[in-house]
C-alpha cells in the first residue's frame, strides 16, 4: 500500500518531513487532520514504534477520530502504545502515574465556582466568582502561582488572596482543578528531571494539532518534551486562532521559528471543502489583519453561489429569514436539516432564533447548552464516585452527604464543619469521629455513621468489579435510585433515563479501556467538552462562532453582522479588532457551498449592536 498516494505535494512535503522541526501553515479546509494522520502512518511504516509518537489536539472528540481512521488505515499496523490525546487528558495520563499525591479527583467548572464562594464568602470581598475564576485560570495558563504572581493594583492583590485561599482548598482536598492538570505535569517534570527525561526518551516525535490556540503553558508543556530529539511537527493556522480570552496565545505559531531555528516551513493553501466566491470572500477579509504569516487558500471549486448579505429590519425579521431561507431549500433542493448551522457571537442572540424555529416546527439543537454532565442528577452520582475515590473532597461530600435526604442536614453538617476545623481535620475525617462529638444527639450520629458505612462498602469493593457494576450497585444501596422513582414526576422520569445512560457510558469505557480503574473513568468524563457531545443527527445546528471551529457544513448563515455586535464592542474599545476578524474568518470558511451574512437595523439585545452593519460586510466587498 502506497501511504502517499492521494496526497497533494505540499501534503507529501509536510508528511515525508521526519527528523527535525517542521511548521505546517494549514488554511482553512486543506486537509490538516489528513497530513497527521498520514504522518503517523508514514513514521510506522518506516519502522518507528508507536510507543515513540505523541500526538496532541484540544477535543476529544478529534482525537477519536484520528485514533479511528490510524486504526482503519491500515488493519495490519501496529498502533499499540501509540498516544493520541488532548492536552489534558495526556497530562492526566502522566500525572496518574508519576505524582506524589495518589487518588486525587478534578475539580469541573461548578465545582470550581463552589470552592470560589466559599472563599468570597470568608474574605466578604464584594467580587464576582466569574471574575475570580477567570483571573485563577488566568494565571495558571500563564504558570503563575501565588507565591510568583506580582499584582499591579489593589484589585489583583484581592484576586491573589482568593487564588491563594482557594488553592490551599484544592490542596487540602487533594483535588485539581482543569488547569492545575498541564500546570502540576510542569511542575512535575521541573521538580523530577528523570520522569521528564523518561517522557523525553520515550516521545521521540512529536505532532500538535490547532498550534495557533496554544497557551503559554501548553507551549512549555510541548517545548520540554521535544527538548531532547526537536522532531517536531506542529500544525495549525494563525488565521484562525480565536480563542484569546482563554489564554491563547497568537505568538507561539507566529514565532515558532526562533525556538526552532533549522525549521522547515509548509503552506497548505488547497482548499478541499468551499467554493471559490466563498473562499474569495473570506480572503478578502482576513487580509485586513497585519499580524500574520500570510497565505492565500485557493480551490478547484470554481463554481458556486456568491455570498448574499441581507440587512434585516429587526432581530425577528433577521430569525424569520433564517427560518425561511431554510425551509425553501429543504424544499427546492432537497436539503437535510443537518446541513444547516446558525452562527452568532454571543449566547443571547439564540433566544430570537429558538423562538423562530419553535413556531415553524423546525428542529433544533444548541451546542454550548447545558451539557450532560452537567445535569443534577449525574454530577450526584459523580460526586458519589469522587467520596469513594477521594474522601477528602469536601465539594463532592457536601453536595451528597444528604442526597437523597438522611437526615443530615446543612445544621449538622456546620457541626461537624465546626469540629473539623478545630481538631484539624477534613470533613469526612470529623463524620468518622461522629460518636465523639458532644453537640450531635444519637440520631444524628447513627445518621453520620450509616453514611460512613455506605462509603467505606464501596471503598472496599471499588477494585474488585467493574465500574458499570459499582455504578449499579451503588445506584441502589443509596437510595437514589428509589428516590427518583418514587417521586414519578416527567423530570424524575428524565433524570433516572439520564443515569441508566450514565451506566451505558461506564460500559462504552469499559469496553474501549481494559483494566482501566475508576480514577480514570472520572478523569475521562471530567475532560469531556460540549462539543465532544454534539449530535447533529436530525437537527439543525444553533451555535456560537467560538464552538464552530474545525466543523463544516454546506449552509452556513453568519448573523449579527452589526458594529457593536459582530465585531464585538469590547474588541472595539480594547483594540482587539484582529482577533474578532479571525473568528469571522473562521466562521466564513465553515460554508462548503453557501454563505448568508445577516444584519438587524435594530436589535434589542442590551449592549450590543449600533444598527450599522459590521465593517466586516464593507471588507468582504459584498453588495
Amino acid at each position: 500500500m502506497d501511504i502517499l498516494q492521494g496526497l497533494n505535494p505540499q501534503q507529501r512535503d509536510a508528511v515525508t518531513h521526519i527528523n527535525g522541526p517542521i511548521l505546517v501553515l494549514a488554511g482553512a479546509g486543506s486537509g490538516k487532520t489528513r497530513v497527521i494522520i498520514y504522518r503517523i502512518a508514514h513514521l510506522l511504516s518506516q519502522g518507528i514504534s508507536p510507543k515513540h509518537i505523541l500526538a496532541v489536539t484540544f477535543t476529544n472528540k478529534a482525537a477519536a477520530e484520528m485514533k479511528k481512521r490510524i486504526e482503519q488505515f491500515n488493519e495490519t499496523m501496529d498502533i499499540n502504545g501509540l498516544w493520541i490525546n488532548t492536552f489534558h487528558s495526556a497530562s492526566l495520563r502522566i500525572l496518574r502515574a508519576h505524582y506524589p499525591k495518589k487518588n486525587f479527583t478534578i475539580y469541573d467548572e461548578s465545582d470550581k465556582s463552589t470552592v470560589v464562594k466559599a472563599v468570597l464568602k470568608e474574605t466578604n470581598y464584594d467580587v464576582k466568582p466569574n471574575s475570580v475564576g477567570s483571573f485563577i485560570s488566568q494565571c495558571k495558563n500563564k504558570m503563575q502561582t501565588p507565591s510568583n504572581h506580582k499584582p499591579i493594583n489593589f484589585w489583583e492583590e484581592r484576586m491573589l488572596n482568593c487564588y491563594k485561599l482557594y488553592q490551599e482548598q484544592l490542596e487540602k482536598h487533594n483535588g485539581l482543578d482543569f488547569d492545575d492538570i498541564i500546570m502540576k505535569t510542569i511542575h512535575l517534570f521541573q521538580e523530577s528531571p528523570q520522569v521528564l527525561s523518561h517522557y523525553q526518551t520515550r516521545f521521540n516525535y512529536l505532532m500538535v494539532d490547532e498550534y495557533q490556540d496554544t497557551n503559554y503553558s501548553q507551549y512549555l508543556l510541548i517545548r520540554m518534551l521535544a527538548e531532547k530529539h526537536h522532531n517536531i511537527c506542529v500544525v495549525g493556522d494563525d488565521d484562525q486562532s480565536i480563542y484569546g480570552f482563554r489564554g491563547a496565545d497568537i505568538s507561539n505559531i507566529l514565532n515558532f521559528e526562533k525556538d526552532y531555528p533549522s525549521i522547515k516551513t509548509v503552506r497548505l493553501e488547497q482548499n478541499y471543502r468551499s467554493t471559490k466566491p466563498i473562499l474569495d470572500t473570506a480572503n478578502r477579509v482576513i487580509e485586513f489583519n497585519r499580524n500574520r504569516k500570510g497565505k492565500q487558500l485557493w480551490t478547484e471549486k470554481t463554481v458556486g453561489a456568491k455570498v448574499e448579505f441581507r440587512l434585516l429590519r429587526n432581530e425577528h425579521d433577521e430569525a424569520n429569514f433564517v427560518v425561511r431561507t431554510i425551509s425553501e431549500a429543504m424544499s427546492r433542493e432537497n436539503r437535510k436539516l443537518i446541513d444547516f448551522v446558525v452562527l452568532y457571537r454571543v449566547n443571547a442572540q439564540s433566544r430570537v432564533l429558538e423562538d423562530a424555529f419553535r413556531m415553524a416546527n423546525i428542529p433544533y439543537t444548541i451546542v454550548g447548552g447545558m451539557s450532560f454532565y452537567s445535569r443534577k442528577e449525574i454530577k450526584d452520582i459523580l460526586s458519589y464516585l469522587k467520596i469513594i475515590v477521594n474522601p477528602l473532597d469536601a465539594v463532592a461530600l457536601k453536595r451528597i452527604v444528604n442526597v437523597p435526604s438522611r437526615k443530615i442536614g446543612a445544621s449538622l453538617v456546620e457541626k461537624l464543619e465546626k469540629y473539623a476545623t478545630i481538631n484539624n481535620l477534613h470533613l469526612f475525617e470529623a463524620m468518622e469521629k461522629a460518636e465523639l462529638i458532644d453537640t450531635l444527639s444519637d440520631t444524628q450520629v447513627k445518621a453520620v455513621e450509616r453514611f460512613i458505612k455506605l462509603i467505606k462498602k464501596f471503598m472496599a469493593i471499588k477494585d474488585t468489579m467493574s465500574i458499570s457494576k459499582l455504578l449499579n450497585m451503588l445506584l441502589l444501596d443509596s437510595g437514589y435510585l428509589e428516590s427518583l422513582k418514587q417521586e414519578k414526576t416527567e423530570e424524575d422520569k428524565d433524570r433516572i433515563e439520564n443515569i441508566k445512560e450514565l451506566v451505558n457510558v461506564a460500559v462504552e469505557f469499559e469496553s474501549k479501556e481494559q483494566g482501566i480503574g475508576l480514577e480514570d473513568f472520572l478523569g475521562s468524563i471530567s475532560l469531556v467538552a460540549n462539543i465532544d457531545l454534539w449530535d447533529d443527527s436530525s437537527c439543525v445546528t444553533l451555535m456560537t462562532l467560538h464552538n464552530v471551529k474545525g466543523l463544516e457544513f454546506p449552509y452556513v448563515f453568519l448573523t449579527g453582522m452589526e458594529e457593536g455586535l459582530f465585531p464585538h464592542i469590547n474588541s472595539l474599545n480594547s483594540d482587539n479588532i484582529e482577533e474578532e476578524r479571525r473568528l469571522c474568518y473562521v466562521g466564513m470558511t465553515r460554508a462548503k457551498e453557501k454563505l448568508l451574512m445577516t444584519a438587524a437595523s435594530s436589535r434589542k439585545l442590551y449592549g450590543y449592536g449600533t444598527g450599522m452593519p459590521s465593517c466586516f460586510i464593507l471588507e468582504a466587498g459584498i453588495r
